[in-house]
């Protein structure tokens, strides 16, 4: 069975965890299963059954899911087997019937995990092979067995560095500490996936033990800092001993050995010191531990954990330790490998560097992080409370109020996810979030005191949205740096993870939305000034928020009652709906000037510009027309304006690849598919309401083919889709088909139905169209910038391409005098020049450089300036990509290159006249 909640046992000190219930144990009655019901199956088959000991109702179910496999499937009897157990283990978990543990069937198929999962995630070939709670289970245990395997291979490392080799205990040491420290993530831990609160409890375990380990099987590090622990105690006097005795026992915690560890491992002492004191203590007093000296008995730890293991019905955790072929780690998987060690050049000390393992990657950003913000404090500082005085209102004691409120609540919020005991540490992560909050406000300030040259920001600073959207992006910054860059896909039906089951508890975006009862479209606001606003994030973290942005535009923010849907329909009313943009290629920078600032007041501020009133649905021969400036102005959503800009340019971008895997051959029809989904876009917005972009994608693309007789079906469009990196199985199988009734609640089903009951009853006078003699005027291609979240060195992939990256070209680090063989042609002076065809290739070089510049240059009538974009922090003006300062890099190369061509014709002549002379 797959995993569930765990249960902490029945010993009255455990923590329970709210929200769980255990697993019943099949009935005896129905463990016994009767050969003589199932002479028609494969005896084999039959007899992999009674091995794990499934009920007569299993065996028939998983019979008749094998029987609908696809032949090609079976390609040798091994297989077959493997087969026949990844079908019982899907149809135990749709039936919810515990008989067996994912161990005993990967051992009873000779599969490990990785191997296991993928071949469950094989057979979802059709539509319903896989059930939606099924696909939560199985990527929830994907995502354990990762941490498991991480914190097992740190683990050994560990113990290297603290047990002798040389040592008898040294394995039986391994064995007990490992044991233990699975009996105690499982009890003392509500969510047992969180890499960093595992691998400090992990270090707590050790902690423990060391102090109860004989110095002999101590490395010489660790056998001094227990010496102080394990010296006797010194006698008292008579007069003393009443005292003596009614003094409190010594506190377990050894700061110093912790301290060592914590050193050892890259990771915060305070943190950890938490850990053991709240949530490792309360473990050590459940299982009487934590007053008793001796070590714990290895066959009881065992023992106790055998229990749990049979309970959750998961992996047997043990395994790690005997290197059993269940949980072996994938060999060709890179996330799970370390890199190889690198050293410096040959001419340099030759410094191993550290291989980067998950928890190493963890801990180094946590302590970037928090040495990024060591110079900001909890409070605003004395530039940011310079900025409050100057305001019409000053904000400061509603900014202080809303901080400790939402620290209150985020507190709340954090304990239920993670245990109650871990209060403190919800704080200090709460803590960091804030450091990040000023000082991200402080830079965003600073721009627009620049870019407007006012320092009176009533208005922005009394905006409680703003705050809080601002806070929340910066918790979450130290949510994904903690926890990983997970974010929960699928997230327009994440109220619950099924049915009758608890949501999950997990803290993966958009987990901070619903703490801070935020709405999408208002977090989405503030994501890119604060990138811009904060140069030191991490290539990870600016890629986190880039996909916290994309979850937005392409479900988060449809979610019924979104502002989204009123600010579109007082955008219709008023005549300034959003329009198609002109072609542009895929090169240009985001051209607009909107800030945080701009986005917050939106749609108080004047729109700069109107777009002509859209046209009545059915006509979509008005979508290629293009915006007109005399139209007169009307208040305009700036928000809702670069919302859709960036919205068509997701939109196109993922038709484009999907276009490229599926329609190679019909290049045409990608075009109308895009004016198709465009037009829905615009006018039929209300089919995106609880749906998803991507559902809108795949339903444009099987429409046109269908009306212009190209053979493309649906199952041939989800399975391209699955490659897709952003694709989720949740998008194709559990799509909104109606509202329903109150009782009822809303029906969904598979991308088909609602093809064929919602969007083609929704669209089709529009799709028949494209099928008359003369179908409606294309939209034109949306802009595709270059990503304001990217760094100026990243490789850029091409869209609709799987191989193909387009780098920038870097600025020369050496003076651009300095000619090198590769970077310029070698000319000796001095010598004999050569051949006279030296200068014909020199002015071909120098005139192909001067077209291609008066290529780049002409453009015709000089465009208007654009102001230059708020929270630039590398002096690039991503509106024309000029520099602040100095001259154009190629009119410095030109300069430069025409310098060198004069220098050599006059080295040319002086030669040949003084050969003349000769």
């Amino acid at each position: 069975m797959p995993p569930k909640k765990r249960q902490t046992g029945t010993t009255p000190n455990k923590e329970v965890k709210t929200g769980v219930k255990s697993v019943s144990p099949d009935k005896k009655e129905n463990a016994q299963l009767s050969v003589k019901k199932h002479k028609e199956k494969d005896e084999d088959f039959v007899a992999l059954c009674r091995t794990l000991q499934v009920t007569d109702a299993v065996c028939d179910h998983a019979w008749t899911f094998w029987k609908s496999i696809p032949k090609s499937m079976e390609d040798t009897p091994d297989t077959q087997r493997r087969m026949w157990g990844v079908c019982l283990y899907v149809t135990a978990s749709n039936m919810d019937v515990a008989s067996f543990t994912l161990t005993q069937v990967q051992k009873a198929v000779a599969l490990n995990v990785k191997q296991f999962l993928s071949l469950v995630r094989k057979l979802d070939e059709n539509l319903d092979t896989i059930s939606h709670r099924l696909h939560s289970v199985l990527t929830r245990l994907e995502k354990r067995y990762d941490v498991m395997l991480a914190l097992y291979q740190r683990f050994e490392k560990t113990c290297m560095k603290i047990f002798s080799a040389d040592s008898v205990k040294e394995k039986e040491m391994q064995q007990i500490s490992w044991t233990m420290f699975l009996l105690a993530k499982g009890r003392a831990l509500q969510m047992e996936d969180d890499l960093v609160i595992a691998f400090q409890l992990l270090l707590c375990v050790l902690g423990f033990l060391i102090k109860r380990c004989p110095a002999d099987a101590l490395q010489p590090l660790y056998q001094s800092s227990i010496s102080k622990a394990q010296s006797p105690p010194t006698r008292t006097s008579r007069r003393n001993q009443s005292k003596a005795k009614a003094r409190p026992p010594e506190p377990e915690l050894d700061l110093e050995l912790l301290d060592s560890l914590c050193k050892e491992n890259d990771c915060n002492p305070e943190e950890v010191k938490n850990v053991y004191q709240t949530s490792f203590c309360a473990f050590l007093e459940s299982m009487d531990l934590s007053r008793s000296p001796d070590i714990p008995q290895a066959s009881e730890l065992s023992r106790q954990y055998e229990e749990d293991y049979l309970r959750t019905r998961e992996f047997d955790g043990r395994l790690f330790l005997n290197g059993d072929e269940t949980l072996l780690a994938p060999v060709s998987s890179p996330s799970q490998t370390e890199r190889t060690p690198k050293k410096n050049p040959p001419e340099e000390d030759a410094v191993l560097i550290p291989p980067q393992t998950p928890v190493r990657a963890a801990m180094n950003s946590i302590q970037q992080l928090r040495l990024d913000l060591t110079s900001t404090g909890d409070q605003p500082s004395a530039n940011l409370g310079v900025y409050f005085k100057n305001c019409t209102v000053d904000p400061t004691e509603g900014v202080l109020r809303r901080v400790n409120s939402l620290g209150q609540r985020f507190g709340q919020r954090f304990c239920q996810a993670v245990g109650p005991r871990c209060e403190v540490l919800g704080s200090q992560r709460f803590t960091l979030g804030v450091r990040q909050y000023y000082k991200v406000m402080e830079s965003m300030l600073k721009s627009e005191e620049k870019r407007l040259s006012v320092q009176n920001f009533s208005k922005l600073l009394n905006d409680s949205t703003f705050h809080t959207s601002l806070l929340a992006c910066a918790l979450e910054v130290v949510m994904a740096t903690y926890g990983g860059h997970g974010v929960k896909t699928g997230g327009y039906s994440h109220a619950t993870g099924g049915a009758g089951e608890p949501a999950e508890t997990d803290l993966c975006f958009p987990w901070i939305l619903d703490v801070f009862e935020l709405a999408p479209f208002d977090f989405y606001k503030v994501i890119e000034s604060f990138i811009k606003a904060e140069p030191s994030l991490s290539k990870d973290i600016v890629k986190h928020l880039e996909i916290c942005e994309h979850l937005i535009m392409e479900t988060l923010a449809w979610r019924t009652g979104s502002l989204v849907f009123e600010l579109l329909k007082q955008a219709q009313e008023e005549g300034s709906a959003e329009q198609p943009e002109i072609p542009a290629t895929f090169n240009q920078p985001l051209q607009h000037n909107h800030t945080a600032a701009d986005l917050y007041l939106s749609p108080v501020r004047p729109g700069h510009r109107v777009l002509p009133p859209p046209a009545c649905p059915g006509t979509p021969t008005s979508q290629a027309a293009l915006p007109q400036a005399q139209t007169p102005q009307h208040p305009r959503s700036n928000s809702l304006s670069l919302f859709y800009k960036k919205l068509y340019r997701l939109a196109y971008t993922r038709l484009k690849m999907l276009c490229s895997y599926l329609l190679s051959s019909n290049p045409e029809l990608e075009p109308i598919m895009w004016t198709l989904l465009q037009y829905t876009l615009q006018h039929q917005y209300e089919l995106m309401k609880d749906r998803h972009l991507d559902q809108l994608i795949m339903s444009a693309m099987y429409a046109i083919c269908k009306v212009k007789n190209v053979d493309l079906r649906f199952k041939t469009i989800v399975t391209a889709y699955k490659n897709m990196p952003n694709a989720n199985q949740e998008t194709f199988k559990h799509v909104l088909i109606s509202e329903g009734q109150e009782l009822r609640g809303p029906h969904h089903d598979s991308i088909i139905v609602f093809y064929n009951q919602v969007f083609m009853q929704k669209l089709k006078i529009n799709i028949l169209q494209y099928s008359s003699p003369r179908p409606p005027t294309l939209s034109p291609i949306p802009q595709i910038p270059r990503s304001p979240y990217k760094f100026p060195s990243s490789p850029h992939r091409v869209p609709g391409s799987n191989n193909v990256y387009i780098s920038p070209l870097k600025n020369p680090r050496m003076s651009p005098g300095i000619m090198t063989p590769r970077s310029r042609m070698l000319v000796s002076i001095g010598e004999s020049f050569g051949p006279t065809n030296r200068f014909q290739q020199i002015n071909q070089m120098v005139n192909s450089s001067d077209c291609s510049v008066k290529r780049t240059l002409d453009l015709g009538s000089a465009p208007k300036p654009l102001k230059r974009l708020r929270f630039d922090t590398d002096g690039q003006d991503e509106s024309d990509g000029s520099k602040t300062g100095g001259e154009s890099t190629l009119i410095q190369k030109l300069a430069e290159m025409s310098s060198t061509r004069c220098r050599m014709q006059e080295q040319k002549l002086k030669e040949d006249a003084e050969s003349g002379k000769e």
